[in-house]
Formats: C-alpha cells, sequence, structure tokens
C-alpha cells in the first residue's frame, strides 16, 4: 500500500479531528494504525472505516491521564506487534472558561494533565521499544498557540502547548542517537470539535477558512515517511487566512 508497510502506528485523541484523519492517512500509507480516545464507539467507528477501506485498525481504549493503562497498551502492543514505530500522542483538550480571570484551579490542572503529562505518558510508554529497535517516530500535537502566546486560547492551553515544544527539542537531544525522532506538530485554526468549547464558538463560514482535518493528516503522513536519518523538528503550519495576524478589534467582536 506504501512506504509504511509493516509499520505499528499508535494514535492517541485518535476519534475524531487531527486523530481521526491522521490514522487514516498513516493507514493509507500501509501501516496498522492503533486508535486510542476515551470515546470507544467514535475510536470504533475510525477503526471500522479504515479496514472497510483496506487498511488495517485496532481500538484501544484509553484516558492519557492513566499512565498505568498506557503501559500497558504499549506492553500488548509489544507482545502482540512487535511494538510501536510512529506514535502520534494527539490528545488534547481546551475548557471554556480560559482566560486569566476566569480559568479555575481545577480546569488548570486538568488541561496540562492531559495536554502535557498525557503525552509524556505515551512517550514513557514506548522510548524503551524504539530504543531497542534503534528507530522510532514520535509526533507530538502542539497548536500555533505553543510558539504564539493567544489570548483566544488562554493560559492552560498556550502554556501546556508550549511545554510540548520544549518537550519534543528535548527528547531530540536525548534520544537523535538511538535513532528516535520526534516532531512537533504546531497548526493554527483547525476545523474540529474542539472549536465548540470556545466562548463563542466560530461560524460554518469561518470554519471552511481554517486548516482542515485532512491537511493534518496528510502533514502526519509526511512526517512519517521521512526517511529514518530526517528529522522534521517542528511543523509550524497555519490556515492562509490566519486570524492571529489581525488585531482584536477586526475579529469581529470576538469575545476571548
Amino acid at each position: 500500500m506504501g512506504q509504511l508497510n509493516g509499520k505499528i502506528a499508535w494514535v492517541t485523541g485518535a476519534g475524531g479531528g487531527i486523530g481521526e484523519a491522521s490514522a487514516k492517512a498513516l493507514s493509507q500509507s500501509g501501516a496498522h494504525v492503533v486508535l486510542s480516545g476515551r470515546r470507544l464507539a467514535e475510536i470504533e467507528r475510525v477503526a471500522q472505516e479504515i479496514t472497510e477501506a483496506g487498511g488495517a485498525a485496532e481500538v484501544a481504549q484509553l484516558d492519557v491521564v492513566d499512565a498505568e493503562a498506557t503501559q500497558a497498551i504499549a506492553d500488548d502492543l509489544l507482545a502482540r506487534l512487535g511494538g510501536v514505530d510512529i506514535m502520534l500522542a494527539n490528545a488534547g483538550i481546551n475548557v471554556p472558561n480560559r482566560s486569566v480571570a476566569a480559568v479555575t484551579a481545577a480546569d488548570f490542572a486538568k488541561v496540562v494533565d492531559i495536554n502535557l503529562n498525557g503525552v509524556m505518558n505515551g512517550i514513557l510508554a514506548v522510548l524503551p521499544q524504539m530504543r531497542d529497535k534503534g528507530m522510532g517516530t514520535l509526533i507530538l500535537t502542539s497548536s500555533w498557540a505553543g510558539r504564539h502566546p493567544s489570548r483566544l486560547t488562554g493560559p492552560a492551553y498556550s502554556a501546556s502547548k508550549h511545554a510540548v515544544v520544549a518537550l519534543s527539542h528535548s527528547i531530540n537531544q536525548d534520544e537523535g542517537v538511538n535513532g528516535i525522532r520526534c516532531t512537533a506538530l504546531m497548526p493554527g485554526e483547525v476545523a474540529t470539535p474542539i472549536m465548540k468549547s470556545r466562548p463563542k464558538p466560530p461560524s460554518a463560514e469561518d470554519m471552511a477558512k481554517m486548516l482542515q482535518s485532512d491537511d493534518l493528516g496528510a502533514m502526519v503522513r509526511y512526517i512519517a515517511e521521512a526517511p529514518p536519518h530526517v528529522c522534521i523538528n517542528e511543523v509550524l503550519i497555519s490556515p492562509t487566512w490566519n486570524r492571529s495576524f489581525v488585531g482584536v478589534a477586526e475579529l469581529g467582536g470576538m469575545k476571548l
């Protein structure tokens, strides 16, 4: 089917949006895709669509903040399939009440726990397998907010996504000698369900101008298909219609 024949790809947050599109793109390149997410019905739907299209997929329900459950899935994949070759750590959230004045300690901790600690749980679970193989590809979904802080995304999301970028570079510094490469994927606005959690969700017209999930799926496939000696350290990608380049007054009165 493609360049990823024989590879095992594990995708978290695979029940929709970037995770779903990336899982399908990796499958189209020949990878056996393992889909994780909290919503079992959604990851089962994605798996069915992949298999109906001729690909190979299975589900492993997971809440990424559960380090023991994450490790158990990694151990199972090692025992049954020989371990993980590609991991897309994509699960992430934001909260509606996200400004400094509005965010609660509990919500701040929840965002950081999923967006940062959940990413690290997956990394720690698969790194030993990748070291033993002498190669591996890690792709961490950060955000445009991981490079450019924004009032629109709020302090918890911006801080957690900045941390993911730093984490990605740290992995390359320590693990490149072991044949392991890591990419910080930093998309601008993407038309995914997370947009519904904004204080004022964007219109359908605005969503159509954003990056689409398939755009990110294609990028994830490109990163995974790169030759093993190539490390794509960062991808900063945005819609051509990039609203972060204009002033708040020009955003149609959008509430932050």
